[in-house]
């Protein structure tokens, strides 16, 4: 029996292992002990030698609206070091069966990272993708700068990164970040449906090519990873990220100084 949680779901269907996102009043926000329920959850599938694949999903109506502001809005650089919530991701990165983003509503900052570091991404109609980071004083932390604009190229990355423009499901899947586009009560279906198909196949040929394709599209990246985690972390020491973080949560207009 699946083990319960208290801000995930974890079920299964056949071969294929669902995680859930379950806070549907935070639009899925990412906070600490969400992640490190996703995470054990994941681990959980993985060390189950019933499940062939994994879904990651936030439901039909969002997938995850980024991480939980509230969290970190009066955080330190030195307890942001020290909290190391980005340090779950690496655990999720190790996951070795196959994890399938059903991306349906909004996966913006951390959502969109989450969906990212995922091997396949299915989006639905209405999905939107973004790394709106810059609009509060911050930048992506959990893979966004290196993940993005390995997907998407150099130009699109930059744009979506220093603006803030989102992407709808149609432009995500031309510029290659998604696999397919589904209808939107389909999207938990048809990334069930995909797994089972992958389920078929030999299990230790899906492992190794897994990791084979993750070694081609991250090589090196670790290098940027790291930098880029020690400059997120660096922005919580500037005033323009927590004025950026508390217009947010405040619902008005920041005031950038430029310190």
């Amino acid at each position: 029996m699946p083990q319960q949680y208290e801000h995930v779901l974890s079920s299964s269907d056949g071969p294929v292992g669902i995680v859930t996102l379950n806070r549907p009043r935070q639009l899925n926000a990412l906070a600490r002990p969400l992640m490190t329920e996703l995470v054990d959850a994941l681990e959980a599938h993985d060390a189950d030698t019933a499940i062939r694949a994994i879904v990651v999903t936030g439901g039909p109506q969002v997938f995850a609206a980024g991480a939980d502001i509230k969290e970190m809005a009066d955080a330190s650089a030195a307890d942001m070091l020290v909290r190391n919530t980005i340090g779950l991701w690496d655990r999720a990165r190790k996951v070795t069966k196959p994890l399938i983003a059903a991306v349906a509503g909004y996966a913006l900052g951390g959502g969109c990272e989450l969906a990212m570091l995922c091997d396949i991404i299915i989006a639905a109609e209405n999905a939107r993708f973004g790394q709106p980071e810059i609009n509060i004083g911050l930048i992506p932390g959990a893979g966004g700068t290196q993940r993005l604009t390995r997907l998407v190229g150099k130009s699109v990355a930059a744009e979506m990164i220093l603006t803030g423009r989102m992407l709808g499901p149609e432009e995500a899947f031309q510029r290659g970040l998604v696999a397919r586009v589904v209808p939107q009560e389909l999207i938990v279906e048809e990334a069930i449906r995909f797994g089972k198909e992958v389920a078929r196949r030999a299990p230790v040929s899906v492992r190794l090519a897994k990791e084979a394709i993750t070694r081609a599209f991250e090589g090196r990246v670790d290098d940027g990873i790291e930098f880029e985690r020690k400059a997120f972390y660096l922005l919580f020491a500037t005033q323009d990220a927590h004025e950026g973080m508390h217009a947010f949560i405040d619902k008005r207009d920041p005031t950038y100084e430029g310190r």
